[in-house]
């Protein structure tokens, strides 16, 4: 199976994040809900699904991608909206990152995720622009329209 570095860096950082977040959730997480009020407890969870939103729709994204690179599935298939990054109102929202709730722990994941998924997006948006000049420069109006959500 081919691999590129374009993937290997995004995808590994991915990973370690996804560890770093369960090992957290599994023994920090639960302790710092037990010390607060339910209101504040509910915000230290929403802050964690958060976080569990945004490292699921970037390595759902990147495996896509690498479904495409090594030839398992189609660019134009993966290009379907269904597929792409989404979740944006959860993933980029950052308004309670700096609660004072919010342990320094979580608030590390917090950001770092928050910097991967920008990354991502961004990578997302190339690619689409990408796949549009190639659809358009062969006249292939059809597949073009699809992908620009016409």
């Amino acid at each position: 199976m081919r691999t590129t570095t374009y993937f290997r860096g995004p995808f590994e950082e991915t990973m370690a994040l996804l560890d770093e977040a369960r090992t957290f959730m599994m023994e920090t997480e639960w302790r710092d809900r037990q010390k607060v009020d339910g209101v504040k407890g509910l915000r230290i969870t929403n802050e964690a699904f958060r976080l569990t939103s945004r490292l699921t729709q970037v390595m759902s994204w990147l495996m896509f991608q690498r479904a495409v690179y090594d030839g398992e599935i189609s660019a134009e298939y993966a290009m379907e909206e269904r597929f792409r990054l989404s979740g944006h109102d959860v993933c980029l929202d950052t308004s309670h990152c700096n609660d004072s709730v919010i342990s320094d722990d979580l608030r590390s994941l917090l950001n770092r995720s928050h910097k991967l998924f920008l990354r991502i997006e961004r990578l997302e948006s190339s690619f689409v622009r990408t796949a549009l000049r190639q659809y358009t420069s062969s006249n292939n109006d059809e597949v073009g329209d699809a992908l620009s959500g016409q």
